[in-house]
């Protein structure tokens, strides 16, 4: 097992349907309740046990979802608000090594978790098929993203890092 991409890496479909936008939604709106139900029988010993040598621990992989899904928010709120906004990118690596990443208790992000994918999910579920056409730019390679891809490409972060955490748990498929 590629213990860095234990799901691989994420793959957007040549033509994203209606389906793939609804069953990745349904990815993002389950995804607190997945981590939640997993790691909060973990102990200490757990938290900081690292998935893959030179990977994360899982309390920084916890507070690191926490970071990107809320820059993601933001991103989709950006790409609908402005005319296909070039993206702050973020150095999410130096961001794991700060103190709250690494020693915060996991229940601060897994509360932001559960309210902002229940906040994304409500605001993702009200988007036209035009908005889901509109787009950012991400500085890394100058891509322009759609947001219809951004749905995809968040659904599977989250299930990616959901994974990292069952192979801490010793759960791995």
């Amino acid at each position: 097992m590629n213990l860095q991409y234990p799901i691989g890496k994420f793959e957007s479909p040549n033509k994203i349907t209606k389906e793939h936008i609804s069953n990745w939604i349904k990815d993002i709106e389950e995804l607190p309740d997945k981590i939640s139900n997993l790691v909060l029988r973990f102990t200490e010993q757990q938290l900081e046990t690292r998935y893959r040598p030179e990977g994360w621990t899982a309390r920084q992989v916890i507070h690191h979802i926490h970071d990107s899904h809320h820059n993601g928010y933001i991103r989709f709120k950006w790409a609908l608000t402005e005319d296909t906004p070039l993206i702050k990118a973020y150095y999410e690596d130096r961001w794991a090594e700060l103190s709250d990443t690494k020693h915060a208790p996991i229940y601060l992000s897994l509360d932001i978790i559960k309210t902002l994918h229940a906040k994304w999910v409500y605001f993702l579920k009200g988007l036209s098929d035009e908005d889901l056409e509109k787009t950012f730019i991400h500085p890394e390679g100058n891509v322009a993203i759609s947001l219809a891809e951004d749905i995809g490409i968040y659904a599977w972060h989250g299930n990616h890092h959901l994974e990292h955490l069952r192979i801490i748990a010793g759960l791995n498929t």
